[in-house]
């Protein structure tokens, strides 16, 4: 299981912003019709199929308004959960649990909607040999979350940022002169991580001859990746990326790239539905 990404003063500043948006000088709605003493029973509750993800964000966000509340959790981040299916279940003062609800449900929508679109690419590509990644088409502050949730639908962690590894794109080639000119300089530094983003058989055969040490074959339909694949010959590991959809990325493992990123893992997923439930007493 992948270790939650966010450290406890990471959890700590991220709530904050979340209740500063929400809740911000305070929630007149429930400090008008709840009384202080009422008290709150509910289950959390998937109301479609879903790939579970942020759990570990859950409890922090109910405790930080009630530290004495009850949660038991009914599921695991990474389980595939259908309708009805309980999340967890909560008791605590109705004001404080009712005034953090959204924010619990927001990330846990957003992060399960990740997974689950993340799973069915996944599921796509069984039986091939190539592995789906994910990229840097991230909400703004909320990458390593994404990410985390992408790992809880089967898909691994292409790189964190522009500081983790060296990615030639196509406009660092135009303005470096060429890919040997990008690739020489990158060599020069003694990185052995340069992968190069290739948009032409000729480029591939190029960023091969220069020594790359992975390509990015971009936009490239099936019959010209087995064409960049026969080039490369096995040599260096190759990643297909641009324009994957569930429809065509099958088509595309099966051509023999080593791994697949899909940018509307993070970009475009969908939230799940996911209810916070009253339980009468």
């Amino acid at each position: 299981m992948t270790d939650f990404p966010l450290n406890q003063t990471e959890i700590d500043a991220f709530i904050d912003a979340a209740f500063e948006e929400d809740i911000g000088t305070g929630d007149i709605t429930a400090e008008l019709v709840i009384p202080p003493s009422a008290q709150l029973a509910a289950t959390m509750n998937a109301r479609e199929a879903m790939v579970l993800a942020g759990l570990p964000l859950i409890a922090p966000i109910f405790t930080r308004l009630d530290p004495n509340c009850a949660l038991s959790f009914k599921a695991n981040d990474g389980d595939k959960l259908y309708t009805g299916d309980t999340i967890l279940e909560v008791s605590g003062s109705a004001r404080a649990l009712l005034s953090a609800e959204r924010t619990a449900l927001n990330i846990l929508q957003h992060l399960s909607g990740i997974a689950t679109l993340t799973r069915s690419y996944v599921d796509a590509i069984r039986g091939t040999e190539a592995t789906l990644l994910d990229t840097r088409k991230t909400i703004p502050g909320l990458r390593k979350l994404g990410k985390y949730a992408t790992n809880m639908g089967g898909a691994k962690n292409h790189r964190m940022g522009l500081f983790d590894a060296v990615m030639i794109k196509d406009n660092h080639i135009a303005v470096a002169g060429s890919v040997a000119a990008a690739v020489a300089a990158a060599k020069a530094s003694g990185r052995n991580d340069i992968q190069v983003e290739c948009d032409t058989l000729e480029q591939v055969s190029e960023a091969v001859r220069v020594g790359a040490d992975s390509l990015l074959l971009d936009n490239m339909p099936p019959a010209m990746l087995r064409r960049a694949r026969a080039i490369v010959d096995n040599r260096i590991p190759c990643e297909a990326s641009g324009g994957v959809h569930l429809d065509t990325i099958r088509a595309i493992a099966e051509t023999g790239v080593d791994y697949i990123s899909v940018g509307r893992l993070t970009q475009s997923a969908p939230a799940v539905d996911i209810g916070l439930d009253y339980v009468a007493s």
